[in-house]
């Protein structure tokens, strides 16, 4: 009898083990549904990293470009939606390159023809989009591995050592990227970095909002608030042309919250001809104070808004022109043309090329710091 036992306890053993090895059973998921194994690469050298407030909010994080793959927020209802443009796994975000979520560098936006001088210095840096460099290059930091470390439920850091010649700028940066979700709804990005020759940085976080909750919904809907009585107009490549021109009475004035689709297709307008609809840096009038509003999003369907709070003298608007179909993103869903809007906070483009604009150089000795502010409230 006892031996019997014995071998029903071993054989029931082994099942086990054999159940914990099935791939059919139950998996630990994140509150947004992502499976952090399908976020580990062979080498072991991407994660899927998860912060979470008091309030369940949930954000979901890749050390792969630093990109926030997912943001869980309550909607008026109470119940919690994804608000952010992202793939289910590494493999996507490797195989289809994008920019959703990502912690963009050395330098974000574009930079004419690609070209930068220092101290006398021309330095051709790669080019990759209209014959500019955009967004650090080909190979820029969204397509590179952060050192994640998690510091605790709440906070999460992602460091870049980036070498001297990277995508060609000069100097060796260590940059850091600190994600703090805060218990009134609120995700604080900091952005510092230390080089040991000069060069140029300018980063932001390139997340594609839907704050219907909905990723398969135009955004066009959305109400836009910009505090900004200028914008820098673009050329029909997307580079800035030097001028800073007033937004009223004109399409990009949304110094008055208005929804983004009202004058988008105005392409009698030629500015929002050559963005293909808004892809334009507006000059804030916040001074650099963190404290006042920079702009503010608001879905009337999910009640969900986003304040954007920053240190930056820009914000870029890009709202997914083009996003074409091609690509399906979480859950098998398609992303259309202007399913998503993103508010980046940065730097003017192509700053290094006008002396005039905020400095985007950087010597030894100095420190980088840049800072936005991203929180959630619901409209009711």
């Amino acid at each position: 009898m006892k031996k019997g036992t014995k071998l029903i306890l071993n054989a029931g053993f082994i099942m086990a083990l054999l159940t914990s090895c099935n791939p059919q059973t139950k998996k630990d998921l994140t509150v947004s549904g992502l499976d952090p194994q399908n976020f580990v690469t062979e080498d072991g050298s991407t994660s899927l990293y998860t912060i979470k407030n008091t309030n369940g909010m949930e954000v979901c994080i890749t050390n792969f470009g630093g990109r926030i793959v997912s943001v869980m927020v309550p909607n008026k209802n109470g119940i919690l939606v994804d608000v952010v443009h992202g793939f289910d796994s590494i493999s996507d975000y490797i195989s289809k390159p994008s920019d959703f979520g990502a912690a963009i560098g050395r330098y974000a936006n574009r930079i004419n023809k690609g070209i930068i001088v220092i101290d006398g210095d021309t330095i051709q840096l790669p080019t990759n989009n209209f014959g500019h460099c955009l967004h650090g290059g080909p190979q820029g930091w969204q397509y590179q591995i952060y050192e994640g470390k998690q510091l605790n439920d709440t906070t999460l850091t992602m460091t870049m050592h980036s070498p001297d010649g990277d995508q060609k700028f000069p100097g060796a940066v260590t940059a850091t990227v600190t994600y703090t979700l805060t218990n009134d709804n609120a995700l604080d990005i900091c952005y510092d970095a230390t080089t040991d020759k000069k060069t140029v940085i300018n980063m932001t976080n390139h997340s594609y909002f839907n704050l219907s909750g909905n990723p398969a919904k135009s955004i066009t809907d959305h109400i836009l608030y910009v505090n900004a009585d200028n914008y820098t107009p673009v050329d029909s490549t997307y580079m800035t042309t030097g001028e800073i021109a007033t937004v009223k009475n004109t399409p990009m004035d949304f110094t008055t919250p208005k929804p983004i689709g009202q004058d988008i297709n105005n392409f009698d307008f030629i500015q929002l001809k050559n963005g293909n609809g808004y892809d334009h840096n507006w000059v804030l009038n916040t001074n650099g104070d963190i404290k006042q509003l920079a702009a503010k999003l608001t879905s009337p369907e999910s009640g969900i808004s986003l304040e954007v709070y920053t240190n930056e003298p820009g914000i870029q608007v890009y709202s997914g022109n083009f996003l074409d179909g091609t690509l399906s993103g979480k859950k098998g869903i398609v992303y259309n043309q202007r399913t998503a809007i993103c508010l980046e906070t940065q730097h003017y483009p192509d700053t290094p090329n006008k002396p005039s604009w905020p400095t985007a150089f950087l010597e030894p000795g100095q420190t980088y710091h840049s800072e936005c502010i991203f929180k959630f409230t619901v409209e009711k």
